[in-house]
């Protein structure tokens, strides 16, 4: 049986989500948890492996499990709940993690057929928050938002993000990895400040590699503090090389928010589509 879980977490004690040994982590704290209620051996596969000290409210992962850890599930407690226990298991887990966590499961239910957390995506969603000299320091917002000490221009920073979308190859943006990837389609990103000022960035894209999200970040802060224009952050994407213009900013900011996923149907087709590794020559077709 597979399971989908729905989860969240303050990153700022975790070592990132994947199970490091010796490292207290994301995955290795909630699959502790499930060998404690359904014994066995399992593994969690995530929709977006997040950085250390990385925030999530969205995140999505998958479990599968044999007939024996099935018949461990719990049973079924209140009406609705399916009788094989499923939806009871995101109330075990909590029970399990003990009170006021940094880290919960708010759902648990059976995976549609053709379900992969990871490869079914079509999107996910980020929000980074900065707090610049307009917006002063709260202590309590400390763990989830980073600090700027300028005075940001964010309608500046709101048009480098916009010049950014599209379908590129972002290795200027990303933190290199053997045999990965970098070209993305970036289907979203703005910024604008709420009511209290703070400085708000939604990025959806329909995948990321490493720190691209902060690299993102990174460039914007700096054509917001007027150290380079707009029209260089795209020329240092398209340059295809990390260069000295841009820093990767902290990941106390940054929060996984949202992962979207296709009609039921078409679960499987997305997940084969995405198993193909996209080159340069995808761009422009």
């Amino acid at each position: 049986m597979r399971i989908r879980l729905d989860i969240a977490y303050d990153g700022t004690h975790f070592r990132g989500w994947a199970r490091q040994p010796g490292l207290r982590t994301v995955q290795g704290v909630l699959e502790d948890a499930l060998t404690r209620i359904v014994g066995g051996e399992l593994r969690l596969v995530v929709a977006g492996r997040t950085d250390a000290g990385v925030h999530a409210s969205g995140q999505v992962a998958h479990l599968d499990l044999d007939e024996e850890q099935v018949a461990r599930l719990p049973r079924r407690r209140r009406e609705g709940d399916e009788p094989d226990g499923v939806a009871a298991l995101a109330g075990r887990i909590r029970g399990v993690l003990g009170a006021y966590p940094d880290v919960t499961v708010s759902r648990t239910v059976r995976a549609p057929d053709g379900f992969d957390a990871r490869f079914s995506a079509v999107w996910r969603r980020y929000v980074y928050r900065i707090a610049d000299l307009e917006t002063g320091y709260d202590p309590l917002e400390r763990s989830r938002t980073t600090t700027v000490k300028a005075q940001l221009d964010v309608e500046a920073m709101d048009a480098a993000a916009r010049s950014l979308i599209g379908l590129h190859d972002f290795a200027a943006y990303c933190k290199a990895r053997e045999e990965a990837t970098t070209i993305r389609t970036l289907l979203e990103y703005d910024w604008r400040r709420d009511a209290v000022g703070t400085l708000i960035a939604h990025v959806r894209a329909d995948a990321f590699c490493h720190s691209m999200v902060r690299a993102l970040v990174g460039a914007c802060v700096a054509v917001g503090e007027g150290r380079i224009d707009v029209d260089r952050v795209v020329a240092i994407r398209d340059a295809v090389a990390r260069l000295p213009d841009t820093k990767v900013l902290a990941a106390r900011g940054l929060v996984l928010a949202e992962v979207g996923y296709p009609a039921v149907e078409l679960l499987a087709s997305r997940a084969e589509q995405t198993r193909n590794r996209r080159d340069a020559d995808d761009i422009g077709s």
